[in-house]
């Protein structure tokens, strides 16, 4: 009986590791769409600076 309790332990660490790897990997994707949108909304609030500018008698 003591081999089952070992590849229960064996199984929860396995599905620990598998859990914490793609943990990682969804921060590192959440990490890169933050960059992204944060040069979009430069680019944005440039673009409308830009036009701000642009526009006459304002």
């Amino acid at each position: 009986m003591s081999w089952m309790l070992v590849a229960a332990v064996l199984l929860a660490t396995a599905g620990l590791l598998v859990l914490g790897v793609l943990a990682i990997r969804l921060w590192l994707d959440v990490r890169a769409l933050a960059k992204g949108v944060d040069a979009a909304a430069r680019a944005l609030a440039e673009a409308g600076g830009e036009l701000a500018a642009a526009v006459p008698g304002r």
